[in-house]
């Protein structure tokens, strides 16, 4: 069950040579023109699993619109407001056609996030007991994990796949096995398309196998869609969950949740709100939900910011989406390579890496420890205070994947159990302690379309000039509060 994410479709990739090839050359024009403001700030940015970053055509072309025209709320017909209802119907065409979905099939709900898509899909899906369970991967952001206390609530089961070692992946085996159910019931499958923490693509052939069993399918797509392309009409997921400034940056504060139109139908919301109703009877106590996006967009949409994502769209369709994976590949396998090739004077590795080793079947996004002169694990609070001195963003932590974390730390069920039903309020490092961890976390690093390969070589000089052959010091850290 694996997918050639290489493969290419129709949209235009004016960014290749006549032969059909890309370098980084035209990247570095690219940054250099839109993204000039990481090399006039000093600054190496490796967090686009975090955030991508916007491109200045981007931020002008918002100044444009906002100051040559009058856009009002969209739930009326005055001159105002009808603008901003076209440009709000024009973005939800525009992310259909990014998609790859057909208008006649799926509906484009925005929302503030991929959490607030993930949200509006648990709080109305049907689960029930015996009958509606929650599958889900281990490997899952925690907007995603949250789904269970839905379920939990409505008395449906909730099952994880677990992960395989070293490379975090599942198992075609596993998979099977629990799509065919515990006790013969189905219900709602999710996961990510790809891993915020490891970086892997998951399969997206589980999607039509699934469905073929009888489950819907939630897919998260928040930090695949940057660098791959979406193909709904190939495979056609219930519900995909996406953040638009992870794919260009900009604006924060929208995302969407692309549904089937049939799937939608099956959601029950728990309430209303201004925006959602077609009609209401205050004092009769009734009320009937608006048709279609409508009923799950509460409140006043957006309406100066989700313009913004056809902005985004354009630029990066421009460069075209197989382009941009083209770049990330290219730098994620010089990045790999790199780490693979980092050691202690007496050939011990500077880093542990969780994950693929290679760039098949994965994205961007790079998880790794590092390892000090005696082989342990260096605090991962000491890397981010030594990478914010050198003007490096990465992310350190847990990245709101606990699933993936447990597998590539090798934390046992038991363990986990055992410290959860702890009765005491503890510290994080109360846990740690108990967990048996050496550190709170990883060190993620992830690159996206403005990177360059001296970002790469940036980091990859930072880690062997201040840890090789070191065992640097943990005096001053903060106390972790959270994961």
């Amino acid at each position: 069950m694996t997918e050639n994410l290489t493969e290419t479709d129709d949209r235009r990739t004016p960014v290749k040579h006549p032969d059909g090839t890309t370098d980084g050359a035209e990247f570095d024009r690219i940054r250099a023109a839109e993204y000039g403001y990481l090399d006039e700030t000093g600054h190496i940015y490796l967090d686009y699993t975090g955030a991508a970053l916007p491109a200045r055509r981007q931020l002008h072309a918002q100044t444009e619109r906002l100051t040559r025209g009058v856009f009002g709320n969209p739930h009326t017909e005055s001159p105002a407001s009808a603008p901003s209802t076209a440009l709000v119907e024009r973005a939800r065409e525009r992310v259909l056609d990014f998609a790859g979905a057909d208008p006649a099939e799926y509906t484009v709900v925005f929302t503030a996030n991929a959490t607030a898509a993930c949200r509006l899909v648990g709080e109305g899906y049907p689960f029930r007991r015996r009958h509606a369970e929650l599958l889900l991967t281990l490997d899952n952001h925690n907007s995603v994990n949250g789904l269970r206390e839905f379920a939990r609530a409505r008395r449906a089961s909730t099952t994880y796949i677990p992960l395989t070692e070293p490379d975090l992946r599942v198992a075609d085996e596993e998979l099977e096995t629990a799509l065919r159910g515990r006790r013969g019931g189905r219900g709602l499958f999710a996961f990510p398309a790809q891993s915020n923490f490891s970086g892997v693509h998951h399969p997206l052939e589980w999607i039509p196998y699934a469905r073929e069993r009888g489950w819907h399918v939630l897919l998260d797509a928040a930090a695949f869609a940057a660098s791959n392309p979406l193909r709904l009409s190939r495979w056609n997921a219930d519900f995909t969950v996406l953040s638009w400034y992870k794919v260009f940056g900009y604006p924060t504060g929208v995302g969407a949740l692309i549904a089937r139109t049939s799937a939608l139908a099956l959601l029950r919301r728990p309430w209303f709100s201004g925006g959602t109703i077609q009609v209401v009877s205050a004092q009769g106590q009734w009320h009937r939900l608006a048709e279609g996006a409508a009923a799950f967009e509460d409140g006043t949409v957006n309406f100066h910011a989700i313009p913004e994502v056809c902005t985004g769209l354009d630029w990066v369709e421009s460069i075209g989406v197989d382009a941009v994976h083209d770049h990330v590949a290219r730098l994620t396998s010089r990045l790999l390579s790199g780490l693979a090739r980092l050691r202690h004077s007496d050939g011990r590795p500077l880093t542990r890496l969780y994950g693929p080793r290679t760039v098949q079947r994965r994205g961007g996004t790079v998880a790794l420890n590092v390892l000090d002169a005696g082989g342990a694990v260096v605090d991962e609070r000491i890397v981010s205070r030594d990478s914010t001195a050198a003007r490096i963003s990465l992310r350190t932590g847990c990245f709101c994947n606990p699933g993936a974390g447990e597998a590539a730390f090798a934390i046992g069920t038991r363990a986990l159990r055992r410290t959860g039903r702890e009765r005491a309020a503890l510290t994080m490092e109360d846990y740690l302690t108990r967990l048996g961890l050496p550190s709170g976390g990883a060190v993620r690093v992830s690159v996206g379309l403005p990177s360059s390969t001296g970002d790469v070589d940036a980091l990859l000089r930072f880690l062997e000039t201040t840890y090789r052959d070191r065992v640097p010091s943990s005096d001053g850290l903060t106390p972790r509060t959270t994961c």
